[in-house]
């Protein structure tokens, strides 16, 4: 884990709001790429946001990029260019909370903070055999006293690491490594032989599922991108324009709406290119993605933040959600030359 071989706080803030709900494996390689470009807090402030997100594309839960943005300028402005070394002062900047202030507070700055994440929370519930649901705010409270009650004074920022790459390495959610376990003579769960019953949650409701009509949309050798407003659900990338399926609608009548009403626009579909499915954190989407030719209308963000007419190799300096990148993938396989060939319907 390249973070445990840095003592810079910004590098240690970069990696504690990547790995937020985020595998390790999938950090890695996103954490050098993004100091490779943003080197320093510094470079984050000046950096243009899209630039931000583009390097964070793929990642997901956008809203910490945007963030972290948002929190450079504000060290920058504020702290002379430094982090602040408290957890009180962390927790000002825009997207900090309890966790993050106290995991840079205590790694970065020896601070006596405890952590907890969803690794510590496994840890302390399988450890002590929490029976609470782990979701809930009095199991909560009782955690963190927990987790502040072990922390040893002075050391809080190599117990901390320890305990949330315990929970990564070791004490994962199924099939936990209890024979390695430097816990397991004291773990109260590993003695009860019910490690995988503990953390205890609340049964997941049903998760809904969207449907939506997409259009790649062209005017000569250009195609027609446009970007999400900043708040909310993505917000601040590019997309290939669309709208929600409502009952009683077909896809394709979605996509033409959605261009009326995003962008003031009328298009006619040609066929479909692909269907996409895809999955967040709380629901799943279908992108039913049609071939379109403009038709009339001028074009104007009504819907959106921006909007733009760009040629297909130019798409790549766009930053995309993943359902859109794939929506580039079955694009790439009808473009030669700069020119649109006929959309034949396939699935991504």
């Amino acid at each position: 884990m390249p973070w445990r071989r840095t003592a810079d706080p910004y590098a240690i803030w970069v990696s504690e709001v990547m790995l937020q709900q985020t595998q390790v494996a999938t950090v890695r390689s996103y954490y050098r790429r993004f100091l490779k470009r943003f080197p320093t807090i510094g470079a984050l402030a000046r950096a243009p946001l899209e630039a931000v997100l583009k390097v964070w594309q793929g990642l997901g839960y956008y809203g910490r990029a945007r963030n972290m943005h948002a929190a450079a300028a504000v060290v920058s402005q504020q702290f002379g260019g430094r982090l602040p070394r408290t957890a009180a002062e962390l927790r000002r900047l825009p997207g900090v909370g309890r966790y993050t202030a106290a995991a840079v507070a205590s790694i970065a700055f020896g601070a006596d903070e405890a952590v907890l994440d969803g690794n510590v929370i496994r840890v302390l519930a399988r450890g002590f055999a929490v029976r609470g649901d782990v979701g809930k705010s009095a199991t909560q409270r009782r955690l963190w006293a927990l987790a502040s009650a072990l922390v040893p004074p002075g050391r809080a920022g190599l117990f901390n690491q320890a305990m949330m790459d315990l929970g990564a390495t070791v004490c994962t959610p199924r099939r936990p490594q209890c024979g390695s376990c430097p816990l397991r003579t004291i773990c109260r769960a590993h003695r009860m032989g019910k490690e995988e019953d503990f953390p205890r949650k609340a049964p997941r409701r049903p998760v809904p599922h969207v449907d939506m009509g997409t259009a790649v949309t062209w005017r000569g050798g250009r195609v027609l991108i446009a970007r999400r407003k900043a708040r909310g659900l993505l917000g601040g990338l590019w997309e290939f324009p669309g709208g929600t399926v409502a009952a009683g609608q077909t896809p394709g009548r979605a996509a033409r709406r959605a261009m009326a009403e995003q962008l003031g626009i009328r298009i006619r579909l040609t066929e479909p290119l692909a269907t996409i499915h895809h999955a967040y954190s709380h629901f799943r989407l279908t992108l039913h993605v049609f071939g379109g030719r403009y038709v009339a209308g001028r074009c104007r963000a009504i819907g959106c933040e921006a909007f733009r007419w760009v040629r297909p190799a130019e798409l790549d300096d766009y930053p995309f959600s993943v359902a859109h990148l794939k929506i580039l993938t079955a694009l790439r396989g009808t473009v030669a030359g700069g020119r649109a060939k006929s959309y034949r319907g396939k699935n991504v």
